[in-house]
């Protein structure tokens, strides 16, 4: 994996004025980021994901792979196979011509009301913080950035865009960051 020069990032977000570093955080449109050619940075594209790297394309003529659901992958318990699985995707994205693939989903499937626990891995930390690693590591194997999603205890389909999910200390701790930190580090 390459090293970051982080003088050298430094020097170059010195170089963009504040519109230019709001166009990056806020896209070019829905799936893709903007050129900013003064740094050398060209257009990236991102794919949703968890088990299937779309593209750009939503023709059913262009199709894209599918693999099973995330949470099959789950019940494998297999680190080797999650991290196959993600080099799978990052291949499919390269097929693409995608950059960045928006998974692996690592929610616990903590109730069955969860409308989207087919894109989570499990419902145990330890298990899905471990096979999401492999995941993330198969696509950056591609040169392939993963997004893991859905941020901490976002895991709710009723009410989505509103609801205030509290959670208290421990179960924050023990289990939605201890899910999500061996993806991250």
């Amino acid at each position: 994996m390459a090293t970051v020069d982080e003088d050298l990032l430094t020097t170059l977000i010195a170089r963009l004025d504040l519109d230019a570093k709001v166009r990056l955080l806020t896209g070019a449109d829905f799936w893709s980021t903007p050129a900013e050619p003064a740094i050398g940075l060209r257009r990236m594209v991102l794919s949703d994901g968890p088990s299937g790297v779309r593209g750009e394309s939503f023709d059913e003529r262009s199709p894209s792979l599918s693999l099973p659901s995330s949470t099959a992958l789950g019940a494998t318990w297999d680190p080797e196979l999650a991290r196959r699985y993600g080099s799978t995707l990052g291949a499919e994205a390269r097929r693409q011509h995608a950059d960045v693939v928006l998974g692996p989903t690592i929610n616990l499937h903590r109730t069955p009301f969860g409308g989207r626990h087919f894109e989570a891995l499990s419902e145990d930390p330890l298990l899905t913080g471990e096979l999401a690693a492999a995941y993330v590591e198969g696509l950056q194997a591609h040169g392939v950035a993963a997004t893991p999603k859905h941020y901490v205890a976002n895991d709710a389909e009723s009410e989505r865009f509103t609801v205030d999910n509290a959670v208290g200390e421990r179960a924050l701790h023990e289990l939605y960051l201890a899910a999500f930190e061996p993806a991250v580090t």
